[in-house]
Protein backbone atom coordinates (compact mmCIF):
# COMPACT_ATOMS: atom_id res chain seq x y z
CA UNK A 1 0.00 0.00 0.00
CA UNK A 2 1.42 3.77 -1.03
CA UNK A 3 2.10 5.49 2.22
CA UNK A 4 0.76 8.62 -0.24
CA UNK A 5 -2.89 9.47 -0.58
CA UNK A 6 -4.16 11.92 -3.77
CA UNK A 7 -4.89 15.26 -2.58
CA UNK A 8 -6.40 17.92 -5.05
CA UNK A 9 -3.83 20.98 -4.94
CA UNK A 10 -6.77 22.97 -3.31
CA UNK A 11 -7.27 20.47 -0.36
CA UNK A 12 -3.43 20.66 0.06
CA UNK A 13 -3.60 24.12 0.71
CA UNK A 14 -6.36 23.84 2.93
CA UNK A 15 -4.78 21.56 5.06
CA UNK A 16 -1.35 23.37 5.52
CA UNK A 17 -3.55 26.64 6.12
CA UNK A 18 -5.57 24.80 8.98
CA UNK A 19 -2.27 23.21 10.60
CA UNK A 20 -0.98 26.63 10.44
CA UNK A 21 -3.56 28.07 11.55
CA UNK A 22 -3.81 25.97 14.48
CA UNK A 23 -0.46 27.23 15.77
CA UNK A 24 -0.05 29.48 18.78
CA UNK A 25 1.51 32.74 18.77
CA UNK A 26 4.13 34.68 16.07
CA UNK A 27 4.96 30.95 13.74
CA UNK A 28 6.92 30.32 11.00
CA UNK A 29 6.05 27.83 8.31
CA UNK A 30 8.83 26.53 5.68
CA UNK A 31 7.54 25.43 2.84
CA UNK A 32 10.45 23.52 1.01
CA UNK A 33 10.94 23.31 -2.45
CA UNK A 34 13.48 23.17 -5.77
CA UNK A 35 12.62 26.10 -7.48
CA UNK A 36 11.15 23.76 -10.15
CA UNK A 37 8.77 23.36 -7.57
CA UNK A 38 7.64 27.14 -7.15
CA UNK A 39 7.35 26.67 -3.46
CA UNK A 40 6.50 30.62 -3.12
CA UNK A 41 3.76 30.52 -5.41
CA UNK A 42 2.60 27.59 -3.05
CA UNK A 43 2.80 29.40 0.25
CA UNK A 44 1.31 32.62 -1.49
CA UNK A 45 -1.96 31.05 -1.64
CA UNK A 46 -1.67 29.28 2.00
CA UNK A 47 -0.94 33.10 3.26
CA UNK A 48 -3.92 33.75 1.30
CA UNK A 49 -5.88 31.44 3.01
CA UNK A 50 -4.88 32.30 6.23
CA UNK A 51 -5.42 36.18 5.99
CA UNK A 52 -9.02 35.08 4.94
CA UNK A 53 -9.41 33.73 8.47
CA UNK A 54 -8.54 36.30 9.83
CA UNK A 55 -4.84 35.38 10.26
CA UNK A 56 -2.06 37.88 9.65
CA UNK A 57 0.32 36.08 7.43
CA UNK A 58 2.80 36.99 5.05
CA UNK A 59 5.54 35.25 2.45
CA UNK A 60 9.38 35.12 2.36
CA UNK A 61 10.89 33.80 -0.55
CA UNK A 62 14.58 32.32 0.49
CA UNK A 63 16.33 34.18 -2.68
CA UNK A 64 15.88 37.43 -0.84
CA UNK A 65 18.23 35.77 1.52
CA UNK A 66 21.18 34.82 -1.07
CA UNK A 67 24.32 35.75 -0.20
CA UNK A 68 26.41 38.12 -2.18
CA UNK A 69 27.52 36.87 -5.69
CA UNK A 70 31.61 37.12 -4.88
CA UNK A 71 30.41 34.61 -2.05
CA UNK A 72 27.91 32.37 -3.39
CA UNK A 73 29.96 32.04 -6.90
CA UNK A 74 33.82 32.06 -5.81
CA UNK A 75 34.20 28.61 -6.87
CA UNK A 76 31.59 28.56 -9.60
CA UNK A 77 27.97 26.91 -10.10
CA UNK A 78 28.38 23.52 -8.87
CA UNK A 79 26.74 21.73 -6.71
CA UNK A 80 28.43 22.62 -3.90
CA UNK A 81 28.77 25.55 -3.85
CA UNK A 82 24.38 26.03 -4.29
CA UNK A 83 24.72 23.63 -1.21
CA UNK A 84 26.34 25.23 1.05
CA UNK A 85 27.68 29.17 -0.15
CA UNK A 86 24.24 30.09 -1.92
CA UNK A 87 21.76 31.05 0.78
CA UNK A 88 22.42 32.88 4.31
CA UNK A 89 20.56 30.07 6.37
CA UNK A 90 22.34 32.09 9.63
CA UNK A 91 21.02 35.77 7.95
CA UNK A 92 17.63 33.76 7.39
CA UNK A 93 17.75 32.96 11.49
CA UNK A 94 18.85 36.25 13.31
CA UNK A 95 16.41 38.61 11.13
CA UNK A 96 13.81 36.65 10.67
CA UNK A 97 12.96 33.35 13.28
CA UNK A 98 14.53 34.87 15.73
CA UNK A 99 13.32 38.44 15.29
CA UNK A 100 9.66 37.79 15.10
CA UNK A 101 9.99 35.46 18.51
CA UNK A 102 12.10 37.75 20.49
CA UNK A 103 11.19 41.21 19.37
CA UNK A 104 7.76 41.20 17.29
CA UNK A 105 9.19 42.36 13.85
CA UNK A 106 10.98 40.91 10.69
CA UNK A 107 12.77 41.68 7.84
CA UNK A 108 11.38 40.41 4.43
CA UNK A 109 14.55 40.45 2.30
CA UNK A 110 17.85 40.66 3.41
CA UNK A 111 20.33 40.64 -0.60
CA UNK A 112 18.77 41.77 -3.90
CA UNK A 113 19.85 38.58 -6.23
CA UNK A 114 19.11 40.64 -9.36
CA UNK A 115 21.22 43.63 -8.28
CA UNK A 116 23.57 41.81 -6.16
CA UNK A 117 23.43 45.13 -3.63
CA UNK A 118 21.50 45.28 -0.20
CA UNK A 119 18.09 45.44 -0.14
CA UNK A 120 17.81 48.33 1.68
CA UNK A 121 14.39 46.66 3.42
CA UNK A 122 12.94 47.63 6.35
CA UNK A 123 11.93 45.62 9.31
CA UNK A 124 7.99 45.23 9.90
CA UNK A 125 6.03 44.86 13.12
CA UNK A 126 4.60 41.82 13.72
CA UNK A 127 1.63 41.17 15.79
CA UNK A 128 1.13 38.36 18.27
CA UNK A 129 -0.08 35.84 16.04
CA UNK A 130 1.59 36.89 12.69
CA UNK A 131 2.60 33.55 10.73
CA UNK A 132 5.60 33.87 8.43
CA UNK A 133 5.86 31.07 5.35
CA UNK A 134 9.20 31.14 4.32
CA UNK A 135 9.82 29.27 0.86
CA UNK A 136 12.51 27.75 -0.97
CA UNK A 137 14.93 24.78 -1.76
CA UNK A 138 17.04 23.07 1.41
CA UNK A 139 15.07 24.51 4.48
CA UNK A 140 15.01 21.38 5.90
CA UNK A 141 17.92 20.11 7.65
CA UNK A 142 19.47 23.22 8.58
CA UNK A 143 18.75 23.85 12.36
CA UNK A 144 16.16 25.92 11.60
CA UNK A 145 13.24 26.02 14.25
CA UNK A 146 10.23 26.11 12.36
CA UNK A 147 7.13 25.39 14.24
CA UNK A 148 5.49 23.51 11.07
CA UNK A 149 7.10 21.86 7.64
CA UNK A 150 6.11 21.22 4.50
CA UNK A 151 7.92 19.29 1.67
CA UNK A 152 6.99 20.16 -1.65
CA UNK A 153 9.10 16.73 -3.04
CA UNK A 154 9.92 16.30 -6.94
CA UNK A 155 11.51 13.29 -7.55
CA UNK A 156 14.38 13.60 -9.70
CA UNK A 157 13.03 12.94 -12.70
CA UNK A 158 10.45 15.49 -12.07
CA UNK A 159 13.40 17.67 -10.77
CA UNK A 160 15.52 17.34 -14.36
CA UNK A 161 12.12 17.56 -16.45
CA UNK A 162 10.87 20.46 -15.22
CA UNK A 163 14.69 22.91 -13.99
CA UNK A 164 15.57 25.10 -16.69
CA UNK A 165 18.81 24.36 -18.20
CA UNK A 166 20.70 27.43 -16.21
CA UNK A 167 19.24 25.78 -13.15
CA UNK A 168 20.21 22.41 -14.10
CA UNK A 169 23.70 22.79 -11.77
CA UNK A 170 21.29 23.07 -8.69
CA UNK A 171 19.35 19.59 -9.07
CA UNK A 172 22.81 17.40 -7.92
CA UNK A 173 22.79 19.72 -4.70
CA UNK A 174 19.26 19.45 -3.93
CA UNK A 175 19.38 15.62 -4.08
CA UNK A 176 22.47 15.06 -2.04
CA UNK A 177 21.20 17.52 0.22
CA UNK A 178 17.68 15.53 0.90
CA UNK A 179 19.47 12.00 1.17
CA UNK A 180 22.03 13.33 3.51
CA UNK A 181 19.49 15.54 5.95
CA UNK A 182 17.77 14.00 8.92
CA UNK A 183 14.61 16.32 9.20
CA UNK A 184 11.99 14.59 8.72
CA UNK A 185 9.08 16.96 7.57
CA UNK A 186 5.73 17.66 9.24
CA UNK A 187 3.77 17.02 5.63
CA UNK A 188 5.27 15.88 3.11
CA UNK A 189 3.85 16.29 -0.35
CA UNK A 190 4.26 14.25 -3.87
CA UNK A 191 4.66 17.40 -6.11
CA UNK A 192 6.03 15.59 -9.39
CA UNK A 193 2.41 16.67 -10.60
CA UNK A 194 1.24 19.52 -9.05
CA UNK A 195 -2.24 19.32 -10.69
CA UNK A 196 -2.33 16.22 -9.05
CA UNK A 197 -0.57 15.86 -5.60
CA UNK A 198 -0.10 13.10 -2.88
CA UNK A 199 0.30 13.54 0.75
CA UNK A 200 2.17 11.11 3.40
CA UNK A 201 -0.37 9.70 5.39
Amino acid sequence: MSPFAPITADALAELVTTRAAALSGPGVVAVDGADAAEPEEFARSVADRLRARGRPADVISLHDYVRPASLRLEFGRDEMSYRDAWFDYAGLNREVLQALRDHHRWLPALWNEATDRSARATTIPASGDTLLLIAGPMLLGRALDFDLTVELRMSEGALRRTTTPAQEFTIDAILRHRRESTTDPDILVNWDHRDRPAVRE
